[in-house]
């Protein structure tokens, strides 16, 4: 079985807002796909909106929300490599890989849904049918996608993401330009949720949510998965998925 290309995208925004306060991607939700894929002898690229250095959430640290894949992409040369040299999203197509997963923290809430390169990038992997990945409040870049008959393309799909709980355990909530929850159900979607911070995935067709940075294993796992069964099948990830993925 040939190596699977796999693409990881993180926020570019390091502000919560019009606030002083610093954001970034979860590490959490980085560091848990880039090992998953990469000890599985996968390739990886990292690609953000921007491109360049990728912001880090500082709040990870001093709650102790350290695991043994961020502190081994702490001191690996070549994961931090790729975090401070990440490709503009600008410049990476579906087309070149198999997989996206998608990380997750708070800069995510203003870097994604607007983005309108993102946008079409999972509209391109969707159209494709390849699978995509997304933890946390990097769901958010769903909110923007449409299916060809103009439906929210979350609408009656499985799917979970940041919990209202979750927000309100974590008193930033407030500070959000939206709710994330709140917007998945206002869009139709069939919200799902676990155990606060505990991982939680929905599988929906070719679209893979985990609720919270805890999720972010599993997430690449079933991932890495979905792609892995389909070509020991020997399926067209194109054919299989084309019907139900439509985009506008």
């Amino acid at each position: 079985m040939k190596a699977i290309n796999c693409l990881l995208i993180t926020t570019s925004n390091n502000r919560l807002g019009d606030s002083l306060n610093k954001t970034g991607v979860w590490l959490e939700d980085l560091a848990a796909p880039y090992y998953v894929f990469r000890d599985a002898g996968e390739y990886i690229t990292i690609a953000s909106s921007k491109g360049g250095q990728v912001p880090l959430d500082p709040r990870w640290r001093p709650i102790g929300e350290e695991t043994e894949d961020t502190k081994r992409f702490l001191v690996d040369s070549r994961a931090m490599y790729h975090c401070s040299h990440s490709l503009p999203l600008r410049e990476v197509s579906a087309d070149n890989f198999d997989l996206v997963f998608v990380a997750g923290g708070y800069g995510a809430m203003w870097d994604f849904p607007g983005n309108e390169t993102m946008k079409h990038l999972l509209e391109g992997f969707i159209a494709q049918g390849k699978p995509i990945g997304l933890v946390g409040h990097a769901v958010a870049a769903l909110v923007p996608l449409m299916t060809m008959n103009g439906d929210p393309l979350v609408k009656g799909r499985g799917i979970t993401g940041f919990s209202n709980r979750e927000e309100k355990l974590s008193a930033l909530g407030e500070t959000l330009p939206f709710l994330l929850e709140t917007k998945l159900r206002s869009l139709g979607a069939d919200y799902r949720a676990g155990t606060d911070f505990s991982s939680y995935v929905v599988v929906d067709g070719n679209i893979i949510t985990g609720q919270n940075p805890g999720s972010a294993v599993e997430t690449a796992i079933r991932l890495l998965e979905w792609v892995q069964t389909r070509e020991r099948s020997g399926e067209s990830l194109f054919e299989n998925n084309l019907s139900h993925n439509g985009i506008k």
